[in-house]
């Protein structure tokens, strides 16, 4: 679902089922910030940024990608936890989504340079190979 142009940042939603719970995702475009939040239940319990900087472009278009690799997340992006690192499984599993979802934003546009920001609640501490890529999925439907 998109928001009319009146609202002051781009926003896009989009509802799907993650390990078999309702999940929601928002993405939100802001001048300086594209904030991410994945929610399950309605609660946000951890908050990590990763930063995309003109440093990271030339890294970027400096490496040249395998198909192989083409899914892994880029090696020179950093994520960082702001809020909610209290528990290790859950800190790593919040840092792997957000740096995958920096990933994908930086590959479908390279001159991207504002911060990303991820808000997530997700349920579970851990994330099976399944349940992952369908977070990476819902949020990409609306990068």
């Amino acid at each position: 679902m998109e928001f009319p142009a009146g609202y002051p940042a781009t926003t896009k939603r989009a509802a799907g089922f993650v390990n078999g719970l309702p999940t929601d995702a928002m993405v939100l475009g802001f001048a300086d910030k594209i904030l991410i939040t994945v929610t399950q239940e309605g609660r946000l319990a951890q908050w990590f940024h990763v930063p995309l900087d003109s440093a990271h472009r030339v890294l970027t278009e400096a490496s040249s990608v395998d198909d192989e690799d083409s899914l892994l997340p880029l090696p020179h992006l950093t994520p960082r936890t702001l809020l909610g690192g209290t528990i290790p499984e859950r800190e790593a599993t919040g840092q792997l989504l957000a740096v995958q979802l920096a990933s994908i934003i930086t590959k479908k546009n390279k001159d991207e340079g504002r911060m990303v920001v991820c808000g997530l609640g997700i349920h579970s501490a851990e994330l099976d190979q399944q349940s992952f890529l369908e977070v990476v999925e819902l949020v990409g439907r609306c990068l």
